[in-house]
């Protein structure tokens, strides 16, 4: 069964944290043996900016920021079973969503996979005319990487035929346990770039309890945070790419999860660092957020933390040995319960549901 999937970028995760979401669920997806084609805009650098070459198990076909070029991989729908436009490609969002529709075949599978559906559906209430209203009931299946009911409901109200959750998970080959690397060594790690509905959580809930920790070291990774003014005990990294994200999960006492402001209020909605860095065996702390409970269990495989004074309280009495045991636990657990073998499987289910749907014809 052939994909053609429309994405930000496979090749890339700069200013792309959807980037290990498509590898590792697209790489179990084509164990199960459906042959899949990724379509991503040379746009934000990321080209320049590649963190893997292009892989056996998924064809990448890279096309200019053109009106022209985007046309001709939409195009390409037509030789699909299933299709698939990811919210957030980049590049003329709208337009490439229409015309992958209109170059679907009638008897393809067509799903609009949104990677960020406390944004989409934020942009869709204040939108009513956003060309995705009509889209929603033309598309058969809204597939997303987090938001549990709440946003199964609300899509469902927007026309959404079917709305299933596919959630972040580990791909045990990318992200597991290595030795430490020196680069990282801290009491506390975060990693994120600096966006406008994180900035003020990081603030919070890293910088406060910094600048309160003056005997600790703390390292920050991502981009955009070059002229933030930080505390004298946080470093800044920059850009970590994901071949380093193993390193820097399990070199610090602790690591820490951020939600941004949609995804905290959503909730449901696990962020890949957590199941990157507890797939390296780390001690990872979280923000609050409905649902955590779903996926590792709060003080035995994740501490939570509900404001700045509990990480800061955390991290003052969290010892290397307790740290070492909530990482292992959480290390367990996703690998029984979170791989992307797993959640593949479920998003197999729900395509082959569909074609074995029998027609109005038919059932006639």
């Amino acid at each position: 069964m052939k994909i053609a999937f429309y994405g930000s970028s496979l090749l890339s995760s700069y200013w792309n944290g959807a980037a290990t979401y498509y590898r590792g669920l697209l790489k179990a997806l084509s164990q199960l043996g459906y042959d899949i084609t990724f379509y991503e805009p040379d746009v934000y650098d990321r080209q320049k900016n590649r963190d893997i070459e292009p892989p056996d198990w998924c064809n990448v076909v890279v096309y200019e920021a053109t009106p022209h070029a985007l046309m001709q991989v939409a195009a390409s729908a037509r030789e699909a079973d299933v299709v698939v436009k990811a919210s957030g490609v980049g590049f003329e969002d709208e337009a490439l969503l229409r015309a992958v529709l209109d170059h679907a075949r009638a008897d393809a599978l067509t799903v609009f996979w949104d990677v960020d559906a406390p944004a989409t559906l934020g942009q869709l209430r204040d939108e009513p005319d956003h060309p995705l209203h009509r889209a929603l009931r033309e598309i058969d299946l809204v597939l997303t990487y987090g938001g549990g009911d709440p946003v199964v409901w609300a899509y469902r109200a927007l026309g959404a035929a079917e709305c299933v959750p596919i959630y972040n998970a580990l791909d045990p080959e990318t992200h597991h346990p290595v030795a430490k690397d020196k680069r990282f060594a801290c009491d506390l790690a975060f990693l994120g770039n600096r966006l406008p509905d994180r900035e003020a959580r990081v603030e919070a809930f890293f910088l406060d309890p910094a600048s309160r920790s003056g005997d600790q070291h703390f390292l920050l990774g991502g981009s955009g945070w070059g002229d933030k003014q930080l505390p004298a005990n946080v470093a800044w990294l920059g850009h970590v790419g994901t071949r380093d994200h193993n390193a820097f999960n399990v070199t610090s006492k602790a690591v820490l999860n951020i939600s941004r402001d949609s995804m905290a209020a959503n909730g449901f909605s696990p962020a890949t660092r957590v199941f990157e860095a507890a797939g390296a065996g780390a001690c990872l702390i979280t923000d609050a957020w409905l649902g955590v409970e779903l996926f590792l269990v709060p003080g035995e495989e994740i501490l939570v933390a509900r404001d700045g004074n509990d990480v800061a309280e955390i991290m003052r009495t969290l010892t290397p040995q307790q740290a070492k045991a909530i990482g292992a636990s959480a290390l367990r657990r996703v690998l029984a319960e979170h791989t992307y073998a797993l959640r593949a499987a479920v998003a197999d289910a729900v395509f082959r549901r569909h074609f074995e749907r029998p027609t109005v014809e038919a059932a006639e």
